[in-house]
């Protein structure tokens, strides 16, 4: 049985390389191009069957494939004209073929089996070593005390992927500390997407190379909006450090986005058009907008974003999408596009977080564990305590503008952590869950009515597929969880 598997995922893969070879060796001739487009449709209906998208979904991208000036098809087209010819096969056959179509219908099969989540993405950290120290983070605080081996990366990605996972992230510290061996698991495993949070200053004409051959890498590069407003919090000399990175990735044809944490002092200028359109005109094509979280003993909350600053975030990053604006760059907002996801995302829904120490954390802003890749599995990790009190507990509030257990509903997280008899895992400095939530309480209390009337004044859609626990759900397979914290963890007692 296996076997057989085994033979036609070949096959399948086999066919979806020979299409997107044809595709790309027509890429003048438009007509090619839209027809081609419309063949990955077509095959996309035929593998998800009668549980996949909406025929009405399909159509509708349909429609817009044979639409030469939707505004998403120019893009498209855009990031496939720039990007090295490997590079785009690569992409397309990891994140279109492995995690997009064969993936999510694994995972998809295996939520069902085991009762639990079942992730489409997995984020770890090779290393808590950071070359930098910015402003209110908790990573660089590390120093190089914590390494995940290579066998343990290995390990994640290996059985990542006999439950469906095709895309894994890796940050830090930062990643490319590790450089050489993350070169050598992205070879071992040429069949899934790595994408890498990175500072940039480690981004060099041969690792480049190194990429372009091995075609299954991109980045999301750190960056805070002018020079002045950047180098402010990450240190004098990192914005021309990441304006070389840009030029690089751009030269070698290598996918590249950015990854903004918005505060209450740059706020403004990460959202400004005239940004966006300077890094799209650098080569950056996507990038993910991250709220500023006040995590550790050394969090900076007069960071975070006031209410009036939020609730600008969630127009402007919404305008930026629009039709009204024709910028080539596609903006995600990890805290404001919950409706897109259904919410959290977190403790394996759609992700979690391995830190450099091997803990498995629900999320990567939420420093508390059950379970280490030590001692458990992946399937172990999703069946743990805390993960299945987030499992039974998502969607935290119905209104997805709030969708957090720690930022907008720090009351859920106490109750989890403390059910859950989770330990903490920051690295630096042990920080209670209480102090934790502490920090998000007032924000909460201010940020519910502005979103709950912004709520209220939008139109909402029901997904066909929603991936949330079942009445009565209980995991297969279960194993007991007696996990010793390390010496230096503690329970954490609600005050």
């Amino acid at each position: 049985m296996e076997l057989a598997k085994n033979i036609s995922h070949k096959v399948q893969r086999q066919a979806f390389s020979i299409l997107i070879d044809r595709f790309l060796a027509n890429l003048d001739k438009t007509e090619n191009r839209t027809a081609t487009y419309l063949k990955l449709v077509d095959q996309a209906e035929k593998f998800w069957g009668k549980d996949g998208a909406r025929k009405e979904s399909l159509d509708k991208v349909r429609a817009a494939f044979k639409d030469p000036d939707n505004r998403w098809v120019k893009f498209l087209n855009k990031v496939i004209d720039e990007t090295d010819p490997h590079v785009a096969k690569m992409m397309m056959l990891n994140l279109g073929y492995e995690a997009f179509f064969r993936g999510t219908k694994m995972i998809r099969a295996n939520r069902e089996k085991y009762g639990c989540n079942i992730p489409w993405l997995i984020l770890f950290d090779p290393t808590s070593a950071c070359n930098m120290h910015c402003a209110g983070c908790w990573s660089g605080t590390y120093g190089p005390k914590h390494n995940l081996s290579f066998e343990d990366m290995d390990k994640i990605v290996t059985q990542g992927k006999e439950l469906g996972v095709y895309l894994y992230m890796m940050t830090g510290g930062e990643p490319l500390v590790r450089k050489k061996d993350i070169l050598k698991l992205a070879e071992k495993h040429n069949d899934v997407e790595f994408s890498i949070y990175t500072n940039s200053t480690l981004i060099d004409e041969d690792f480049c190379k190194e990429v372009v051959r091995l075609g299954n890498l991109t980045f999301q590069l750190s960056i805070e909006g002018t020079p002045e407003t950047n180098d402010a919090r990450r240190g004098l000399g990192h914005y021309d450090a990441v304006m070389n990175a840009m030029d690089l990735l751009k030269k070698y044809g290598i996918v590249y986005g950015t990854s903004i944490c918005y505060t209450r002092n740059n706020i403004e200028a990460v959202t400004d058009p005239k940004f966006i359109e300077f890094i799209a005109e650098k080569g950056a094509r996507f990038g993910f907008f991250f709220h500023y979280m006040p995590v550790g003993n050394n969090a900076v909350p007069e960071l975070m974003p006031t209410v009036e600053q939020r609730k600008k975030m969630v127009d402007q990053i919404r305008f930026l999408r629009s039709v009204k604006c024709d910028l080539g760059f596609f903006p995600m907002d990890f805290q404001n596009d919950g409706e897109a996801v259904g919410g959290c995302i977190a403790g394996g829904r759609n992700y979690f977080h391995i830190n450099s120490s091997g803990d498995a954390e629900p999320c990567v802003f939420v420093h508390f564990s059950n379970t280490n890749i030590h001692t458990h599995s992946i399937l172990e990790m999703l069946q743990s305590p805390l993960f299945m009190e987030y499992h039974k507990g998502q969607p935290f509030n119905k209104n997805h503008l709030r969708p957090c257990p720690m930022l907008e509903n720090p009351a859920l997280l106490r109750d989890m952590v403390e059910r859950s008899e989770a330990h903490g895992t920051n690295e630096e400095s042990e920080e209670s869950v209480e102090h934790l939530c502490a920090k998000c309480d007032d924000y909460a209390k201010e940020w519910a009515p502005v979103a709950d009337d912004i709520w209220a004044g939008q139109k909402h859609y029901k997904k066909a597929y929603e991936n949330y626990a079942k009445k009565d759900e209980k995991p297969l397979n279960i194993v007991a969880f007696k996990h010793k914290p390390r010496q230096h963890h503690f329970k954490h007692k609600r005050a």
